[in-house]
């Protein structure tokens, strides 16, 4: 097909905090050099910001490399951490609050803030476009363009305006090409683009499978008078039993509270449903207290990369780099992605600027792993790489003893490497091995349903374009995981995307509600067959976060 095509410097795919700094970065420095460098950032999401979503506490260090004056250009960073809580908790009405002592120093928050990292996001391409880059919400990053070496030259972003049944509709757009010297990908975690590359290059290859999360998250506005500026709570133990994962409570500026869950994806029980157990644990008195004659203003879902040093695959290949969670960079053991994506971006700018110079064009730029390896990322995220390991192999209260002991005795120092091999997907149990779980009916007052729940989070796809989740085998959900698994995708997808149907004549259908997709990819990690496949749908779709 014949495309528009446009030449730049640098294409960065995401406008996340990886992406955004991988930007900003490249032009400071292009400006000390007097270089004149063509940057943009493309995204799917309709503005930026759309489709972020993060708890989220966030640490200040890589922002301050980035724009030590960012306090007076205006980022929004006004809640700074004033307590943190941590709780144990035991079952369905006690709990006990842990002395920080018995508790991972990696988990202290003294000098971060509460923020909104879809707002933080919105700053960063303001910025980003002050010095000169090129932003572009609503385009979605479809395809990568390969140079006759086989090096990465660029992206296609997606058609716009093609039916359901592939036919160009009146206002049917062909996608452009967008070539540049070094592409840097910038997805988020389970990149489209990301996992493709990965497999092409061999990127894993010696490495630990990644492992992941599924987080949730709402903001509530509650009573003032509950309400502690600069709070953090944390939580582990129930309603979660041999399952890995834990709560968060925070206490935002104007009496807001951002609340949610991360639950491991590497649970065994079909039956388990995370958007059910994130209902569970609001009731908890130590969340419940806070909610309580409170509303419920929005909600989404995202999944999360949690594998850490292990599991993080090579992030160079000819023509282009990995950064942030595309690759895999989340430090699980503080429960932060958002300032070790940033500096994975910043170094990926000092890498391709360096090699832009020297006329270096679609190379391996190995140079960046010789960075990584001398930065503040790669010792803190080596600290922790036995993090999530722990919490496997030992489960929450014996893995969090052990990482206690290793992060706050050894400082960090393992005594020796504990290794998760098993891909998360592959940790899913027969369901004529479990009981089912009988999750209470929502209450409409602290517990929801997943379609209210969707509602919240503004999510759209205009409804006549091809379905962005793909089967690879259409007979699998009924054949093979409805008989084994009760098919979970049922439960793990927390938009209610899919469902099993049953006509008339007593045939069950697997059915797909891609509108309600909040582009978590939940599904794309978690099905036992391996048969869903998650692809970018028009630019623009996908969930509207304000503020997440």
């Amino acid at each position: 097909m014949e495309r528009e095509s446009m030449e730049f410097d640098v294409v960065v795919v995401g406008a996340g905090p990886a992406g955004l700094s991988t930007a900003c970065k490249i032009m400071q420095l292009a400006k000390q050099k007097d270089q004149e460098l063509m940057v943009c950032v493309v995204e799917k999401g309709s503005e930026v910001g759309a489709h972020i979503l993060s708890g989220a506490v966030f640490e200040t260090r890589a922002l301050d490399e980035l724009f030590p004056d960012w306090q007076e250009l205006g980022a929004p960073l006004t809640t700074k951490v004033t307590e943190d809580h941590i709780y144990y908790l035991r079952n369905q009405e006690s709990g006990s609050k842990l002395p920080n002592l018995l508790t991972p120093k990696t988990m202290h928050n003294q000098g971060n803030y509460i923020v909104s990292m879809g707002n933080v996001c919105r700053w960063l391409a303001d910025q980003a476009e002050q010095l000169g880059v090129e932003v572009f919400p609503g385009f979605a990053a479809s395809d990568v363009i390969y140079n006759e070496d086989g090096s990465v030259g660029g992206i296609i972003t997606g058609d716009m305006g093609i039916s359901e049944t592939g036919e160009h509709k009146d206002g049917y757009m062909p996608g452009m090409e967008l070539r540049a010297k070094y592409t840097v990908f910038a997805e988020g975690c389970r990149g489209h683009l990301g996992k493709q590359l990965i497999a092409k290059f061999n990127l894993d290859e010696g490495k630990a499978p990644q492992h992941y999360g599924i987080g949730f998250k709402e903001i509530w506005d509650i009573d003032p008078s509950k309400h502690q500026e600069g709070l953090v709570v944390h939580t582990a133990g129930w309603p979660l039993n041999k399952e890995t994962g834990g709560s968060y409570l925070y206490h935002a500026e104007n009496n807001q509270v951002l609340v949610g869950i991360i639950i491991d994806l590497n649970y065994e029980n079909p039956h388990l449903s995370p958007f059910d157990e994130f209902q569970r644990v609001k009731q908890h008195p130590v969340l419940k207290q806070y909610l309580e004659g409170g509303k419920r203003v929005s909600y989404g879902a995202r999944a999360i990369a949690k594998g850490g040093y292990n599991s993080l695959p090579k992030m160079t290949f000819p023509g282009g780099l990995l950064v942030g969670c595309d690759a895999g960079t989340l430090n699980f053991a503080k429960i932060k992605g958002n300032h070790t994506a940033m500096k994975s971006g910043i170094l990926a700018a000092e890498t391709i600027v360096d090699a832009i110079s020297q006329d270096k064009v679609g190379q391996d730029l190995t140079e960046y792993t010789e960075k990584f390896e001398q930065s503040w990322l790669y010792k803190e995220l080596y600290s922790a790489k036995n993090f999530g390991a722990a919490l496997h192999k030992f489960g929450t209260f014996w893995g969090g003893a052990y990482n206690t002991f290793e992060q706050n005795i050894l400082a960090g120092k393992a005594l020796f490497n504990l290794e998760d091999n098993s891909k998360d997907y592959e940790s899913t149990g027969l369901a004529s091995d479990f009981t089912k779980i009988d999750y209470p009916k929502p209450d409409g007052v602290i517990s929801f349903d997943k379609l209210s729940s969707v509602f919240l989070s503004n999510t759209n796809h205009e409804e006549d374009q091809p379905c962005h989740l793909r089967l690879k085998d259409p007979s699998i959900p009924i054949a093979i995981n409805l008989p084994k698994y009760d098919e979970p995708a049922q439960r793990y997808c927390p938009a209610g995307v899919y469902e099993v149907v049953t006509s008339d004549v007593g045939e069950k259908k697997f059915q797909i509600n891609a509108q309600n997709c909040v582009h978590c990819k939940t599904c794309d990690i978690k099905d036992p067959s391996q048969n869903i496949v998650w692809v970018t749908p028009e630019g623009a779709g996908g969930p509207n976060y304000p503020n997440m």
